[in-house]
């Protein structure tokens, strides 16, 4: 399994309708996406700014070429990304996730 990593900064103010646009391009495209295991969205506020981590689990590089593209480790903005974050980082990062462990303790319903 593969995780891809993309990170982004946008205004603390902006971070919910952030968000809300993230749910309606991004984490919807991901989810559409054959081979999508999942996606987490973590988030932190920092004074006046909120940093994203958007950590989306593949099941291959295959499967993440086909949500990226030939050039897998290009981040990918959709069009009003623009409108929210205050810089558009060019990469992301791609790792072979080593282990993944669901508590059982604990579901996610």
């Amino acid at each position: 399994m593969i995780a891809r990593i993309w990170r982004g900064v946008t205004l603390a103010s902006r971070a919910e309708d952030y968000l809300e646009h993230l749910r309606e391009t991004g984490l919807r495209d991901f989810t559409q996406t054959p081979g999508n295991r999942g996606v987490q969205v973590i988030r932190r506020v920092q004074g006046e700014h909120c940093e994203f981590q958007i950590i989306s689990f593949w099941d291959s590089m295959d499967a993440v070429r086909r949500f990226a593209g030939k050039e897998a480790e290009r981040s990918r903005y959709w069009d009003a990304d623009e409108e929210f974050l205050l810089e558009m980082e060019p990469l992301v990062r791609h790792y072979e996730v080593a282990e993944f462990i669901e508590n059982p303790l604990h579901s996610s319903q």
